[in-house]
């Protein structure tokens, strides 16, 4: 992002909060919501994608379908010399929606979701399993108060 434009205009802030409601809305219905012309609002979007404050556009799952799911967050100490080919290998599981690196005692974060315990269960044991891990923490997450 280019130092002069770090600090969004609120019109540009709107419209990113907008799109994470719903990324798929029309043009034509955020300029009317927003109050600005197709053009313009076209214009801010390239703008913020060539900026990389837009990287991509997403899916946000269904209710029904996101409360079936389990999520734990596993917290990961690695051996430092085997760092990247464990970053590799975790990247690798399509069960894995995050993977952050974390200060303290653990190195890692990765947040995993499954749709059943034992699927969860044997997901922990492989994340457990990778060369480079030494040892794990976990916490199933039970709900979701608050999602951006």
């Amino acid at each position: 992002m280019k130092s002069d434009d770090q600090n969004l205009a609120e019109v540009d802030r709107r419209l990113l909060a907008m799109l994470r409601e719903d990324s798929r809305q029309p043009v034509t219905k955020l300029a009317a919501d927003l109050g600005l012309s197709r053009a313009n609002v076209y214009a801010r979007l390239s703008r913020l994608e060539q900026d990389g404050v837009i990287q991509g556009y997403t899916v946000r799952l269904g209710s029904d379908y996101d409360r079936r799911q389990i999520r734990a967050q596993v917290m990961i100490k690695v051996q430092l010399k085997l760092a990247k080919v464990t970053e590799e290998e975790l990247a690798a599981i399509a069960e894995l929606s995050a993977l952050h690196a974390i200060s303290g005692e653990y190195d890692l974060i990765a947040l995993i979701e499954a749709e059943t315990v034992a699927e969860l269960n044997a997901l922990i044991d492989r994340i457990g399993a990778l060369e480079g891990v030494e040892r794990t923490t976990s916490s199933i997450l039970l709900a979701t108060k608050i999602l951006r």
